[in-house]
This record gives structure tokens, C-alpha cells and sequence, in this order.
């Protein structure tokens, strides 16, 4: 679906517009081939670079063909067909306007559409900082999140079960995703302070460079909690390998003590001659022997530190 989207400082409220104009900003969701085409024959745009969008797992990069300049970068989106957590999406900045293309519904950009976040399509430098904050902003409120569980998975580290070792694996998955979104976009972000990308001015530069630092602290804030899932998960394996080796000591602790009066018994429990078969006190004095032996390998396993 193609959508042109206009507003200016002396507007109100954003416009929704039939064709395109200087200024524009056309947000394109779920493109089919058709509308792809005609995106491309509309403002001139690189057709092979176009065509990358269709790819789920595209990588964040920057690239610069003729008179537009094209950002990919990611955001979080929780896919339910696609092993991701995040989804691509296409920023194209050309002289005269802004387009944004996408596979899947872009929350982030909600706000824009409905007016409830002040957006200007015509200061198109502001208008793609605008967006990149709040996909940041959106990684951030999806890392508080995250840290907050974990955390409470490590304050039960000893009760920790299976789901939750399958919930850590699904947290390392959404961190993974986000630390590799975020490192490339930042690259292209630097690339576009210093380069010949878009025309910035003062405030534009200011406003690219705190977006920069957030995302840097945004990468160091997903490595430390990956670093501590890791942990948690490091230590779950030495506790329940301690458990383990704790269960399988005691039961050949107990093999051991009951083998001895199980031997003794099958012994005096055979049909021929044994010594004291013609003592009445036989019984009581097998049964005598037998506590004695039992209670010396407890005494040599207690010494020993095995009980």
C-alpha cells in the first residue's frame, strides 16, 4: 500500500495527498512488485537497490546512487513468521522527499501518521532523525524490558527449570538481533555527519550526534545483559551439574552400604554347612555383624568427607 503523506510549518495537521510533491513523504507497507515499480518510475530511484527491501533479512547498511541516498536499518517488530525479532525497513532521502518502505507494519511510525508526534515532511533531515529516534526509543524500552527479567531470573538462580533455559536462549536471540541492527546503523550514522549525504544543519548535526551516543550506549547497554544471561546460564549448568554429581554420589553411597548385608545375607542364606548354622544365636549375631560393617564404611565415608 502507497500512502503520500505532506505537512509543513504553517499546516495543522498531516496530509494525506492523491499524488506526489515537493516535500512529500510516501510510506509504502507491504509493497507488491507493481507498486514497487511504480515507487521507482515515480521519483527516479535505483531499481536493484529498491529490490533489496524485499529481502526480510536485510542488513542495515547505506548506499548513494544518482541524486537519493538509501538507509536501511531495522526495528524491533515481533515476527511470528520469520525466525527475527526485528523487520527492515528503507529510508530513501531524494532532493525533493522522503521515502519509506516496508515489509511489515512499522510501529515506530504510527505516531507520525496519527499526529500525535509533531513531524514537518518538508525539513526532511529533521523528519529522518525524527525517525531513527524513535526506532531507538523503541529498542530501548524492548532492552528495559529484557533487563528486567533477566534479572529476576537471576534472583532465583537455583530454581531456575528448563522453560526458563529455553526463555534465556530466546532473550540471547532478541539481543543478538539487536546489537546487530544497531552497530551497522550507527556506522552509516557517522558516515552521514561526515559525508555529502544530506544536507544537515547545526541542529540537524547536534541531533545526529545524541542519536549516535544513544545507540552506542544502546549496544553496551544489550551487550552487558547478553553478558549476563551468559552468566546465568554458566552458572545454572555448574549448579545442576553439582546436583547431578551430588545424586549420583549418594546412590553409590547407598549401592555400596546395602551390597554389604545383601552379600552377607546371601551367603548365610545358601543350603550348605556355614559356620555357626548350629548356633541358636546366629541370626542375632549375622545381624550384629552386618551393623558393625555398615556402620564402619559410614564412619570411613564421613571421614573421607563423602557423606
Amino acid at each position: 500500500m502507497i500512502t503520500h503523506y505532506f505537512k509543513t510549518l504553517k499546516d495543522s495537521e498531516l496530509k494525506v495527498l492523491d499524488t506526489v510533491r515537493t516535500g512529500v513523504w510516501t510510506h509504502v507497507v507491504t509493497p507488491t512488485g507493481d507498486e514497487l515499480a511504480e515507487i521507482v518510475g515515480e521519483y527516479g530511484l535505483d531499481v536493484a537497490i529498491i529490490a533489496d527491501i524485499q529481502d526480510f533479512f536485510e542488513v542495515p547498511r547505506m548506499e548513494k546512487s544518482k541524486s537519493a541516498t538509501y538507509f536501511f536499518t531495522r526495528y524491533p517488530f515481533d515476527e511470528k513468521d520469520e525466525d527475527s525479532d526485528t523487520a527492515p525497513l528503507l529510508i530513501v532521502m531524494g532532493e525533493s522527499f522522503v521515502v519509506t518502505i516496508a515489509q511489515r507494519e512499522v510501529p515506530q511510525l504510527a505516531p507520525f501518521i496519527s499526529g500525535k508526534n509533531e513531524i514537518q515532511t518538508t525539513q526532511k533531515a529533521k523528519f529522518f532523525i525524527q525517525i531513527m529516534s524513535a526506532i531507538t526509543k523503541s529498542y530501548e524500552n524492548e532492552l528495559i524490558v529484557l533487563r528486567k527479567q533477566v534479572q529476576g531470573d537471576r534472583g532465583r538462580l537455583r530454581n531456575i527449570g528448563n522453560s526458563d533455559i529455553v526463555r534465556l536462549v530466546n532473550y540471547e536471540h532478541t539481543l543478538n538481533d539487536i546489537i546487530s541492527s544497531m552497530v551497522p546503523t550507527n556506522v552509516w550514522l557517522q558516515q552521514v555527519t561526515t559525508g555529502n549525504y544530506m544536507q544537515l544543519f547545526n541542529e540537524d548535526v547536534e541531533l545526529m550526534e545524541d542519536l549516535m551516543i544513544a545507540n552506542s550506549q544502546l549496544v553496551d547497554s544489550a551487550r552487558s545483559v547478553l553478558k549476563t544471561i551468559q552468566n546465568i546460564r554458566a552458572a545454572t549448568e555448574a549448579i545442576l551439574t553439582n546436583k547431578l554429581n551430588t545424586t549420583i554420589r549418594t546412590l553409590t553411597i547407598l549401592t555400596i552400604i546395602l551390597t554389604i548385608p545383601t552379600i552377607i545375607a546371601s551367603l548365610y542364606g545358601m543350603n550348605v554347612p556355614l559356620p555357626l548354622s548350629g548356633n541358636p544365636l546366629a541370626f542375632w549375631m549375622i545381624l550384629v555383624l552386618i551393623a558393625i560393617t555398615v556402620i564402619s564404611v559410614i564412619t570411613i565415608f564421613k571421614k573421607s568427607k563423602w557423606l
